[in-house]
């Protein structure tokens, strides 16, 4: 009798085959195809209005936006038609370029909720307050952060080392950053490019999808694969070096005349 084999045994960490997607009647993502290995890190560039902040929230399942055709698979699971709080519990990650300030819900309560979720079981108090003193000290985080409302007058630099510590207690085995070095200054893009270097050192086997206009955050991220994104569709693939062609030139020569 014939082995029974595991359908998801040697499948990508995440696979994107021919994502289609609209908005409000209007497509955006045009055929969309990559895949993502374990423990690899992919750049997706593209100029403002590619799609590539609605293909991070496509990815998660953002209710704003209609697949049209394709799928997303996960460890080789299809996935396409999960609302996001399924597609969180199995370990997909959205770094926000612009997190939400919640009023009266301290970082710890809302790390106490997120984990919860994404284990499916109750996590006490103590277990979060532990886990999170060990990332902030590995994060250089002021451990008073925990206490303060999430997001609640962070600047931009606190409010994405919070979105690092997000990602390193909930583990994910997909973490997406959608522009996360957006509005930080040199000194502060260290400080994220240094995180999820951290994070990725503690959980090799996790991907990294990060969503740029610029080089600058991929100096501390080296990228295995670099994909650029023009007008919904991925028009050209390469190593590290595309974003450095792309950092000098930029987009002109991918632009449809």
């Amino acid at each position: 009798m014939a082995e029974e084999r595991d359908p998801a045994q040697g499948a990508p960490l995440l696979a994107v085959e021919d994502l289609h997607a609209s908005a409000e009647g209007t497509e955006i993502l045009r055929g969309i195809s990559f895949e993502i290995g374990a423990g690899e890190v992919h750049a997706l560039m593209g100029p403002n209005g590619a799609g590539k902040s609605t293909l991070a929230n496509v990815l998660l399942g953002h209710p704003d936006y209609r697949i049209t055709g394709g799928s997303i698979r996960l460890r080789g699971e299809d996935i396409t038609t999960w609302p996001t709080e399924v597609r969180g519990k199995a370990g997909m990650f959205l770094a926000f370029q612009h997190p939400e300030a919640l009023g009266g819900v301290s970082v710890t309560q809302f790390l106490r909720q997120a984990m919860s979720a994404r284990r499916g079981t109750e996590v006490s108090v103590l277990e979060v307050r532990v886990a999170m003193t060990e990332w902030m000290e590995r994060l250089g985080m002021d451990p008073a952060f925990g206490e303060r409302y999430l997001n609640e007058g962070f600047s931009g630099g606190e409010r994405k080392r919070n979105e690092i510590l997000q990602m390193a207690l909930l583990e994910p085995e997909v973490a997406i950053l959608d522009e996360t070095d957006s509005g930080l200054d040199v000194d502060a893009l260290g400080v994220v490019g240094r995180g999820v270097t951290t994070v990725r050192g503690m959980r090799p086997a996790m991907g990294v999808l990060v969503v740029t206009h610029y080089q600058r955050i991929l100096r501390d991220l080296v990228p295995d694969r670099v994909h650029l994104m023009v007008e919904g569709r991925i028009v050209e693939s390469g190593g590290a070096e595309l974003a450095a062609r792309i950092e000098s030139g930029g987009y002109e020569e991918w632009r449809t005349p």
